[in-house]
C-alpha cells in the first residue's frame, strides 16, 4: 500500500463519471431540468461521503450525448471543488450512447488512468434507446482493464428507457437499472449512487489492494432506494 513520508496512507484516485442523455426526449416534461436539479442537489452529499474516507481522492467528470457525444466537464475535478454546470437537451436530437461509451473507453486506458487508482464509477442516465452502435461502444469499454473493473450503474428516466440496454451496460446480474419516473425518484437514485455506491467503491476493506498495481473488484450494494409512492409518475 503506498504511503506518504512518515507512514500516512496515500489517497488513491477514484474517478466518478456521469454519462448523461441530452437527446430530444429529454426536453419533454422537464426531464433535463430535473436531471440538473438532482445532480446539483446530490453534490453536497457526495462531498460528505468522500470526506469520510481519506484513502480515496474522488475526481468527477461528465459526458453528455445526443447528436454525437462530448465532454461536458472534461478535467477530472476534485469533488471538494466540483460545481455542477447545467446540461441542455436538444429538440429532435439523437441518442448516440455508443459514441459516449467509445469516448469514455479512451479514458479507461493506462495512461490516462493511473495504475494505482480505485475502480472508476460510471453512471449512465438515459430516458430512451440508443440510436447508434451501443454494442460497439460497450465493447470498447470492456476491452480496457479499468473498463472491466469499473462499477457501472444505470438510471432509467421514464417508462421509455431501454432497460435491456442499460442492463447490458451494468453487466451485473444482481443489480437492475434504477427506475426514476418522477423528479423525486430521480433525486433519490442519483443521491444513492453519489453516496452509497461511492462509499462502497472507496471503502478500504474492499478496495485497498496489497499491490499498488493490482486493480480489485468492487462489491456493489444490492439494496437500492424504493420509489417514492406518494408522487404520481410523470414520465
Amino acid at each position: 500500500m503506498p504511503t506518504r513520508p512518515g507512514g500516512e496512507i496515500a489517497s488513491r484516485p477514484l474517478h466518478f463519471i456521469f454519462l448523461c442523455d441530452c437527446s430530444g426526449s429529454m426536453t419533454v416534461d422537464g426531464k433535463i431540468q430535473s436531471l440538473n436539479a438532482a445532480i446539483r442537489e446530490s453534490i453536497p452529499h457526495m462531498q460528505a461521503a468522500a470526506s469520510s474516507n481519506p484513502n480515496a481522492q474522488v475526481l468527477v467528470r461528465v459526458i453528455n450525448f445526443s447528436n454525437g457525444a462530448q465532454w461536458h466537464i472534461a478535467s477530472p475535478t476534485k469533488i471538494e471543488a466540483f460545481k455542477w454546470k447545467d446540461l441542455e437537451a436538444n429538440v429532435n436530437a439523437l441518442t448516440d450512447m455508443g459514441k459516449a461509451l467509445s469516448m469514455l473507453s479512451e479514458q479507461m486506458k493506462v495512461p490516462p488512468m493511473e495504475e494505482r487508482a480505485l475502480p472508476p464509477v460510471l453512471v449512465l442516465i438515459s430516458d430512451g434507446q440508443p440510436t447508434d452502435d451501443f454494442k460497439a461502444g460497450l465493447n470498447d469499454i470492456m476491452k480496457q482493464p479499468w473498463g472491466k473493473k469499473s462499477v457501472r450503474i444505470a438510471i432509467a428516466i421514464g417508462k421509455d428507457a431501454d432497460e435491456e440496454v442499460l442492463q447490458k451496460f451494468i453487466g451485473h446480474s444482481e443489480l437492475r437499472p434504477l427506475k426514476a419516473n418522477n423528479p423525486e425518484a430521480l433525486v433519490e437514485r442519483i443521491k444513492w449512487v453519489s453516496t452509497v455506491v461511492l462509499q462502497s467503491a472507496s471503502s478500504p476493506p474492499s478496495q485497498i489492494s496489497s499491490s499498488s498495481h493490482t486493480p480489485v473488484t468492487v462489491p456493489i450494494p444490492s439494496v437500492v432506494p424504493a420509489s417514492t409512492p406518494s408522487v404520481d409518475d410523470v414520465w
